[in-house]
């Protein structure tokens, strides 16, 4: 179809409307109108008609002081994104979590980001860290896409994404299985990751995070290396 005003329009509506969905999922707090008309340099009248379209689709709702926050439709729609590989990895994340006491979850790659899927905490380890679905950062930091890179190689990912570089440390964890990153993503965190590899999909990756710095990265490794294979067996 050719791209005319009327069509422009629509799209940077759906833009807007988007955009405001990745605000408030990503803020720590509901938000007034007036906060997400800031963040989206929008007039608040402007917002105010977004929003409510959002309502009308359960994918924003208010608390008791009128506050805007995602929606329950939003979790209708997530059961759908990746289905097979969040069924997978469920039972193993939930393993993982209480045998090793860390938060664990599974990442997608999303162009030039990694985007939390699905996770989970351990039922009896109250400092461990929140992670939740939805989350993105970049592909360029922390383990998850270094084993995301891991996985690829070089050359495959320097054709496919030329303007991200290929970090060495995807080497490293391309040799010895497993990838480990510090201070990257979140500050003081220590994260490792191992690549899923499903048959003719492409990667994504299963990940711990821990607080302070005293882990055997190897026996991470290798328990992540052993639960990321059974994921990508049950979904292939």
């Amino acid at each position: 179809m050719p791209r005319t005003a009327e069509t422009a329009a629509h799209s940077q509506t759906l833009s807007r409307g988007l955009t405001a969905l990745e605000i408030l999922a990503d803020s720590r707090a509901p938000l007034t109108i007036a906060e997400v008309a800031e963040s989206l340099g929008l007039h608040r009248s402007i917002a105010y008609r977004i929003i409510r379209t959002l309502e009308d689709h359960s994918l924003v709702e208010r608390d008791d002081s009128g506050r805007l926050l995602p929606g329950a439709g939003l979790a209708v729609l997530a059961r759908g994104v990746a289905r097979d590989l969040q069924s997978a990895a469920a039972p193993e994340l939930g393993r993982i979590a209480d045998e090793l006491g860390m938060t664990a979850f599974v990442v997608v790659w999303d162009h030039a980001e990694c985007v939390t899927l699905s996770t989970a905490e351990p039922r009896h380890n109250g400092a461990a860290i929140a992670q939740r679905p939805g989350t993105r950062h970049s592909v360029a930091s922390g383990a998850p896409g270094i084993a995301i890179q891991s996985a690829l190689g070089r050359a495959e990912w320097e054709q496919r994404m030329p303007d991200i570089p290929y970090r060495p440390e995807a080497d490293e964890a391309r040799s010895r299985g497993y990838a480990v990153s510090h201070d990257e993503v979140i500050p003081g965190v220590f994260a490792v990751a191992v690549p899923i590899q499903p048959a003719r999909q492409r990667p994504s990756a299963l990940a711990v995070v821990h607080l302070g710095p005293n882990l055997d990265a190897a026996a991470i490794g290798a328990t992540l290396q052993a639960a990321a294979r059974r994921i990508a067996d049950a979904v292939s």
